[in-house]
């Protein structure tokens, strides 16, 4: 029986939900590409890490990582020459970002885009939000 896969550490979420490519028919089936291999391919392609270095940042080994990454090519490969779309989603993955709490509601949450500062709870809404620790 396998061992149950770790959870991976992704930086940042992708800014699109996927590709589509121009002149294919939208009836194909798309290729997914979970989060953790869109981020296998960021910091190995667009930051142009090395893979031991990347798979630090993932929090993974360096054989783990490079299976990832590879897994993610073949996929984009396969989307490439099959004309089909590619869509980010899934995986078992957490955000490198700060947790908040709610004090109406209770809710833990994270903000995944750093960028934004976090003045409402993500579920109720409500103002009354602090960073949370152990």
């Amino acid at each position: 029986m396998a061992r149950p896969k770790r959870i991976r550490k992704i930086e940042s979420l992708p800014g699109i939900k996927g590709y589509v490519p121009i002149g294919g028919t939208a009836d194909q089936e798309p290729v997914i590409i979970n989060l953790e291999e869109y981020e296998s391919i960021r910091l190995s392609d667009f930051e142009l890490l090395d893979h031991f270095e990347a798979a630090s940042r993932m929090g993974v080994s360096r054989p783990t990582f490079t299976r990832i990454y590879e897994s993610a090519r073949r996929k984009v490969a396969a989307a490439f020459s099959q004309q089909k779309p590619l869509v980010f989603e899934g995986g078992k993955v957490y955000f490198n970002s700060e947790w908040y709490s709610c004090n109406t509601c209770g809710c833990l949450f994270n903000q995944p885009d750093n960028e934004q500062p976090i003045t409402n709870c993500a579920l109720c809404g409500s103002p009354h939000v602090e960073k949370f620790s152990e």
